[in-house]
């Protein structure tokens, strides 16, 4: 199947950029302003974290609803309905004088993103030809990639030079562009083919996948066998369960099963959950690296991840080009090998070689991203009719997220339960055996060779455990290629168009359905 093309696709790309672009970063850009909201709101460490984790809990939550509603009732409806929704929570959270207020405005912000962010990605199916897509997908992964890294650069940029607030009230106006340039750039489209929204399997959507994104975000707080945590892991798998069985039974099912059994969906979906797993855990150690170890300020720190956002932005461009000389299959895997061995550098040789062995690791771990993640979300993204694009869409949101939390929290468990081990237990400071932070904590209170050999030890012990967690990144991203070679197509069809003989028997499977509507 042809897309037709629309005269304005470029500049319809830009303003979905821009929308993906704001969300990205609120994913990372809160990190560096704990310890100023600690202060001005007197939060203790408990409402700190869900200042964090309540975004995304709630967007992971509402994605696949979010994703089926713009296929129902229109992407661009969905898409300004959230963008305005978002842009109005990000005034509320800039205004906050008590945690509670600022956790509910970013619970609101989650909402807001999981309603836009489907239709991002499933507009562009639908305004840019076969030929083009690939590259708008580029383009649109290595925004939302980018978004990611720089957030704590910005978020440091910005809390140097005004107040925390500022972190929010610049969303308004990136906010205020988006939605002026949707209203007026972008076409409609709708699923004509879409039946009656069924209750039971949005409900069952939201309790499960929120349970499970709580339970493995919680993880890191409370350890792998806390009843809050084995509750939310247990009941969000159980709830799933039932999920796909609705799916499976239902008149009028949430998602077509023939898609999910693609090898395609399957393939593209998997490689998409180890790249956000490896990207987002190395990343919440590396902070502890700069600012804990090396001693970096938290606008230095953001400076100093660069080189994987400047790598990542000059080999997106490259992904569909080296893919339509070797192949799909072959670009993917081989770009999982180079990322893989960005983690290995990381782990070998930074204890000795400091920051200009992690320049190194950071250029090849963006590099890897770069070359990688178009081709996945394009793969992703043709796995199943483009009428159910913004189904697809939301799928491929909430896997990023789904692997994003679990990133963190493994990566996060091995980086706590090395440094235990490794920790001098001779030294005098009990409070140093649990993390690097409260090491340092305890040191000023200690007499000064006392202090300093828990600095020491500390540091030591935090090397190891940040040459452990890296070598798990490796690990996962190594089985991650595995996993690409085998499942992946070697090249990308039309959407919902069979690529091998194992994806034709599928697609086979599925109903005809009529072409999508839409004002392009």
């Amino acid at each position: 199947m042809e897309n037709k093309e629309h005269p304005r696709r470029w500049a319809i790309l830009a303003v979905l950029a821009v929308a993906v672009f704001v969300v990205s970063i609120d994913s990372t850009v809160l990190n560096v302003a704990l310890p100023t909201l600690g202060r001005e709101l007197d939060a203790g460490t408990g409402e700190l974290q869900w200042m964090v984790d309540a975004y995304s809990v709630v967007l992971a939550g509402l994605l696949l609803m979010a994703g089926s509603l713009s296929d129902r009732f229109g992407r661009k409806k969905l898409l300004l309905i959230g963008l305005v929704l978002f842009g109005a929570a990000s005034v509320a959270a800039a205004f906050s004088t008590e945690s509670w207020q600022l956790i509910a405005a970013r619970a609101a912000m989650g909402a807001g993103a999981s309603a836009f962010m489907p239709g991002t990605l499933s507009i562009l199916v639908h305004v840019f030809s076969d030929e083009e897509r690939p590259k708008a997908i580029g383009i649109w992964g290595a925004v939302t990639a980018l978004g990611a890294v720089t957030g704590p650069l910005i978020g440091g940029v910005l809390l140097e030079h005004f107040w925390w607030g500022s972190l929010y009230l610049i969303n308004v106006v990136v906010v205020a562009a988006a939605v002026l340039g949707a209203a007026a750039l972008v076409p409609e489209s709708t699923d004509p083919a879409a039946r009656p929204l069924d209750l039971p399997s949005t409900v069952l959507s939201i309790v499960g996948v929120t349970a499970l994104v709580y339970g493995v975000i919680e993880q890191p707080r409370f350890g792998w066998s806390s009843s809050k945590v084995l509750t939310g892991l247990i009941g969000g798998a159980v709830v799933m369960v039932l999920f796909f069985v609705r799916q499976a039974t239902a008149r009028h099912p949430m998602i077509d099963l023939t898609v999910v059994r693609n090898r395609r969906f399957l393939g593209s979906s998997g490689t998409m959950a180890v790249l956000m797993f490896a990207l987002t855990g190395s990343l919440f150690v590396l902070t502890q690296q700069f600012q804990l170890v090396l001693g970096y300020s938290p606008l230095l720190s953001g400076a100093a991840i660069l080189p994987v956002a400047v790598a990542l932005m000059v080999c997106s461009p490259l992904s569909p080009v080296v893919a339509k000389a070797i192949g799909v299959r072959n670009t993917v895997v081989l770009s999982l090998l180079v990322l893989a061995a960005g983690y290995a550098v990381y782990a070998v040789f930074t204890e000795d070689y400091g920051y200009g062995a992690m320049v190194v690791a950071m250029a090849l771990v963006g590099t890897g991203m770069g070359l990688s993640q178009p081709l996945v979300n394009d793969v992703l993204m043709t796995a199943g009719p483009p009428e159910q694009s913004g189904l697809l869409s939301s799928m491929n949101d909430t896997v990023q997220e789904m692997g994003a939390a679990f990133g963190v929290a493994v990566v996060g468990s091995v980086l706590a339960a090395r440094y235990a081990a490794t920790y001098d237990p001779r030294d005098p400071a009990a409070p140093a055996t649990r993390s690097l932070d409260q090491a340092l904590e305890a040191a000023r209170s200690l007499p000064q060779a006392a202090g300093k050999a828990t600095v020491e030890a500390a540091k030591s012990a935090f090397a190891q455990s940040f040459s452990a967690s890296a070598a798990v990144c490796a690990g996962v991203v190594v089985l991650g290629a595995v996993a690409a070679a085998v499942l992946l197509p070697q090249t990308v069809r039309a959407p919902g168009e069979a690529e091998a003989e194992g994806d034709a028997a599928v697609v086979a499977e599925a109903p005809a359905r009529p072409a999508g509507k839409s004002t392009v």
